[in-house]
């Protein structure tokens, strides 16, 4: 495949996913809350943590993902097994893989604390470093493969407003 293909096929799924992604948005009023969690479907719920995921590791990797407050969805529900399900099987892995370093680290992370202190987790917490490089390396591959799966489950997906 050349290149010209890959970046319309990158492009294209990553229409697909956002697509999706906002119309749920807009159908819950922004943000998933407990509130709004039971207008969703488990497909849609998971399609959100996967931008969740998204959004958050590609701006400041998994230490603001934890920080940000959205490491118990990941980590604690089954966001993985889910990846898994829908043919993903590689973020399966890497998700459970990295719940390890969750789990070990993700009090420190959670609390409040200065920007500075923040910061000083990165150089505190290598461990996540690996994982941080990991998804940006395979995030296409994940995006391309969670657009197809939209895709081929579509009804899933809509939302009725």
């Amino acid at each position: 495949m050349d290149s010209k293909n890959k970046i319309d096929r990158t492009q294209e799924a990553d229409n697909v996913v956002n697509g999706y992604v906002d119309k749920i948005k807009k159908h819950i009023g922004g943000e998933l809350t407990a509130d709004n969690i039971s207008m969703l479907n488990s497909d849609q719920i998971t399609l959100l943590g996967w931008s969740y995921l998204h959004d958050e590791v590609m701006e400041g990797g998994y230490i603001q993902l934890i920080y940000n407050g959205y490491g118990e969805f990941i980590f604690r529900n089954p966001f993985a097994k889910a990846m898994r399900d829908w043919g993903v099987a590689t973020l399966y892995t890497h998700v459970n893989h990295c719940r390890k370093y969750y789990n070990k680290y993700h009090e420190a992370i959670e609390r409040d604390m200065s920007d500075e202190d923040f910061m000083a987790l990165y150089e505190q917490m290598p461990e996540f470093d690996t994982f941080d490089d990991e998804f940006i390396v395979n995030e296409e591959e994940w995006q391309q493969q969670i657009a197809d799966y939209v895709l081929a489950n579509s009804d899933n997906f809509e939302v009725n407003d």
